[in-house]
């Protein structure tokens, strides 16, 4: 699960785009940074609960290319995004692949169907880029809720857009144009479309490529 929520909302989720307020500022730097800012947008932390974050959280580096999770490996942990981009993907029966989600800076990314049932997943996860991630297992997640009130309101806050976000996800196929769909993914992921190849996006929003290039070359005409 990866996922996006509506222009609205001001809490960082699951696959929402989370761009740090300049003004804020952090003893604490590195991979850890950014997430320290996310989590501080729902109240104030006390060093030693944060502490307790890091400790709980493990960082982890992929290489381009490089896979978080593989089909039929049982997804285990969540990862928080800290730099680079990952893509939760999946293959058909002829062995294309099917991009379901991105993940940039500030994204939390998991397979959530065999995170929560424990169960082999259908689908990939891997780096479009060189990556800087923070891991957490349901343990650790579990013993965060209950010993941070913080961590519980920034995580419930996560869930509950990360759900309205996928309903807008569904909706966007059933009633939007490949157009609005392209505007959307430019809205969500600013400036991603400059960091990896048009082909993923094209995959990601149900298109040809050729399709794309298209509709790419219309909205410029028309500017």
């Amino acid at each position: 699960m990866c996922l996006a929520a509506g222009r609205k909302s001001r809490r960082p989720v699951i696959g929402s785009y989370f761009r740090p307020s300049p003004t804020m500022s952090s003893p604490r730097t590195g991979i850890f940074e950014q997430l320290r800012t996310q989590v501080l947008r729902s109240g104030d932390m006390p060093d030693s609960e944060f502490d307790l974050i890091t400790t709980l959280m493990m960082p982890k580096k992929l290489r381009r290319r490089q896979y978080l999770l593989e089909a039929g490996d049982v997804c285990t942990k969540l990862a928080f995004v800290s730099g680079g981009c990952l893509r939760l993907f999946e293959l058909d029966g002829s062995g294309r692949e099917h991009i379901l989600m991105f993940a940039i800076e500030g994204f939390w990314m998991v397979d959530v169907e065999s995170w929560r049932a424990r169960t082999p997943s259908t689908r990939n996860i891997d780096a479009l880029e060189e990556s800087e991630l923070l891991l957490i297992d349901v343990t650790s997640l579990d013993r965060l809720t209950s010993s941070v009130p913080l961590w519980d309101r920034y995580f419930k806050g996560v869930l509950e857009n990360a759900y309205t976000a996928a309903v807008a996800r569904i909706s966007e196929f059933v009633s939007t144009s490949a157009e609005d769909r392209y505007l959307r993914f430019l809205a969500m992921y600013p400036g991603l479309f400059q960091r990896i190849p048009l082909h993923q996006i094209a995959s990601y929003l149900g298109i040809t490529p050729q399709s794309l290039s298209r509709i790419r070359r219309e909205l410029a005409e028309r500017k």
